[in-house]
């Protein structure tokens, strides 16, 4: 498919892509989240077989590939949607980008394109959900005529060096609760280590005590627990996997017994950490000493001490979120129709992330849709 001297295709598997995809991406100059990593994808799409998928390459005059969008298509509310690969557990669903300045695209065209790989592959609407308005400083031109998210995404910038990073990420006052808490931690259960998950057993041990912890914390809220999902366990031991892994898993635990008291995991690249998921111990013998608090700040010193220049903790709102983070990352939810039935898919979108939105900030409605949540039984 050409348009004004550009070309498009598409690619409905990963062998066909992976050298170009990999290519792109391995490129210091290249504008990407860790999500839309090849890892990360594969990892993914090995727990969800069967998914359609239409990768989408748009090159330049010259061939050369500018913009590449991993999309799966699939029916819903009886028209076929096209949207970025990694469902709910990607934080952003941003194109991988070749430069900054094949991001400097206008988003009409953009949308233009995306609509004749609609045409020729019977796409109704491409639902483009947290897309991010910028991306380390360079506007997203998918980001069109977007409407705001429900929640936006919490970032910080780190510094070239370890500790004057968490002196700015963490106040005085805080650092010394750290410490207090920490001691407290140790006098209970003897010395703690930060650890990175380097092996399949570690990984293992970390995970198995994660998806503990996030039971009992889901029975206590009386809401269905996700992680109980084997697809989604696939999913993330995929991800861990391999020797560049997609997904990192750190944790905090006791020297001598081996005891996890918290688990952090996310998703990675060359130059950002993104937090995807994250747990502790529910024994109140625990909890009073924050783990959760302390693995993060040894979190952000091993990310800094690794040269990595940023640190996000995905979207969603949470206390621990705003005291440390100095970035809030815009995003907005995102529909290009193609087809009529497409224009009333986008439609219903909209109104429904503007629905979430006006929840999700207004403290009175959010507090009686979460008590409603807690009342109605957890399936299974």
């Amino acid at each position: 498919m050409a348009r004004g001297g550009a070309t498009v295709e598409t690619f409905s598997d990963l062998a066909g892509v992976e050298a170009l995809w990999r290519g792109m991406e391995s490129d210091p100059g290249a504008l990407q989240t860790p999500y839309q990593r090849f890892d990360w994808v594969a990892a993914y799409l090995r727990a969800e077989p069967g998914i359609d998928l239409c990768i989408t390459v748009l090159r330049d005059a010259a061939g050369r590939p500018q913009v590449l969008v991993p999309l799966g298509v699939t029916r819903e509310q009886g028209v076929r949607v096209a949207r970025v690969i990694g469902a709910r557990h990607a934080n952003y669903h941003m194109p991988l980008f070749a430069s900054r300045e094949a991001a400097a695209m206008r988003p009409e065209d953009l949308a233009e394109r995306l609509r004749l790989v609609g045409r020729a592959r019977g796409i109704d609407v491409f639902a483009l959900s947290h897309q991010p308005r910028f991306w380390e400083g360079a506007a997203n031109p998918a980001h069109v005529r977007a409407e705001p998210a429900p929640s936006d995404g919490y970032g910080l910038i780190l510094g070239p060096d370890p500790e004057s990073t968490v002196k700015r990420v963490f106040s005085a006052d805080a650092r010394k609760k750290l410490r207090s808490k920490e001691k407290k931690l140790v006098e209970a259960f003897g010395p703690v280590a930060y650890r990175v998950a380097a092996t399949p057993g570690e990984a293992e041990t970390f995970l198995a005590a994660f998806y503990a912890q996030k039971a009992s914390r889901f029975a206590a809220m009386g809401v269905a627990n996700p992680y109980a999902d084997p697809a989604i366990r696939a999913f993330i031991a995929a991800g861990i996997a391999g020797e560049t892994p997609a997904i990192e898993v750190a944790a905090l635990v006791a020297e001598d017994t081996h005891r996890v008291f918290a688990v952090f995991a996310g998703a990675v690249d060359a130059m950002r950490y993104s937090g995807m998921m994250t747990s502790f111990d529910q024994d109140p013998a625990v909890g009073r000493s924050s783990p959760g608090d302390i693995l993060l700040h040894r979190l952000i010193l091993d990310q800094t001490a690794r040269g990595r220049r940023a640190f996000d903790l995905g979207v969603g709102e949470a206390r621990y979120k705003a005291n440390i983070c100095d970035e809030t990352i815009a995003l907005g939810e995102v529909a290009i129709p193609v087809t009529l039935g497409g224009r009333l898919f986008a439609w219903k979108a909209v109104g429904l992330a503007r629905l979430k939105r006006r929840i999700k900030r207004d403290p009175r409605l959010f507090g009686l849709v979460t008590r409603l949540r807690r009342r109605r039984p957890a399936p299974g």
